[in-house]
């Protein structure tokens, strides 16, 4: 596995360990193969388990027929406190030393960790040695597709998007790019665009990526844009700005950003960065503003029903009962 894991790693029907994911199949489709994947990607402070309780994304995917997959953010190791099964990090120096960085901040009880807040992984593939099991890039492309694909044959993994807010939107637009082979659709809620150029992205680079920029490069959806710019009609990409400014574009890329009251905008998020990077490369983006949210789930709950519909026109659902 790309990421270290636990001795006797278990997976269940709802979730797996190192990293989680939680996967929403709703009953009414468990019988039926061919089902299309939406993965979504968390973003900082987050486990797997905020979108899939906060969003209210349920509803719709299943009535498109869609399971949603939402691994964690960051590499996670099992602790046994004395009666309830806990997740810890990885024991390395400095790990939870902060929210936005490592596996976010830790809690002690009696000197031993035993609840965190995962939330800092970035969706990259760490280079530096201390760092060397954030490994989160693979996880989500290579090992999480095939761990579905292994013990779900009700989904069929080669129809997929993928989604995310924040951080994780960073890494649905990062991941997309550099797989266009892969995913049908791209789409994110406030994501951070600009990681190099913005404080939480170069925390994270520096730490896990060390100091060579180029390698920052590689992570940054406003640099991949130039180099990754060849999108179908059918995929949708996220970012800010008006969506006045793309009247007359037959529209490829579907963004659903951040509200105007998000105050990491101007300083973590940096929309109009993406924005003129899709202009330059003739890249379409349909970018909405709206008024009135916060960087919060109440956004992502507002107008979730909205991406996941994108997804499911992408994707171009169809089902075949496993007993007609």
């Amino acid at each position: 596995m790309a990421i270290p894991q636990h001795p006797l790693p278990y997976h269940t029907f709802t979730i797996v360990i190192l990293p989680l994911y939680y996967m929403a199949i709703n009953l009414h489709h468990y019988f039926m193969t061919g089902c299309k994947v939406l993965y979504w990607l968390s973003g900082l402070s987050c486990t797997d388990e905020n979108f899939i309780i906060k969003s209210g994304a349920q509803r719709v995917a299943s009535s498109e027929g869609i399971a949603l997959v939402a691994p964690d953010t960051s590499p996670s190791t099992l602790l046994y406190p004395t009666q309830f099964l806990q997740l810890g990090g990885l024991n390395v120096e400095g790990e939870a030393d902060s929210w936005d960085f490592g596996v976010g901040m830790a809690f002690k009880m009696h000197s031993v960790l035993r609840f965190f807040q995962p939330g800092a992984g970035f969706y990259l593939n760490a280079t530096q040695e201390k760092w060397k099991n954030w490994q989160m890039y693979d996880y989500v492309v290579k090992e999480l597709p095939k761990v579905l694909s292994e013990n779900f044959a009700q989904l069929d993994t080669s129809r997929a998007s993928i989604s995310g807010h924040s951080m994780g939107g960073h890494g649905a637009l990062t991941i997309y790019l550099k797989n266009l082979d892969k995913y049908k659709s791209v789409s994110a809620f406030a994501p951070i665009v600009n990681p190099m150029n913005c404080p939480w992205g170069q925390k994270a680079f520096t730490n896990y990526l060390g100091g060579n920029k180029a390698d920052w490069e590689e992570y940054d959806a406003t640099c991949l844009i130039s180099k990754f710019n060849d999108v179908s009609a059918t995929i949708l990409i996220d970012q800010v700005s008006s969506i006045s400014h793309f009247k007359g574009f037959s529209f490829k890329l579907f963004v659903h950003l951040h509200g105007e009251d998000d105050k990491f905008l101007h300083d973590q998020l940096l929309p109009h960065k993406f924005e003129e990077a899709c202009k330059n490369a003739k890249v379409p983006l349909l970018l909405r503003l709206q008024p009135g949210y916060d960087h919060s789930y109440y956004f992502i709950a507002t107008f979730i029903d909205h991406h996941i519909q994108h997804h499911a026109q992408a994707l171009n659902m169809c089902f075949k009962p496993l007993h007609p």
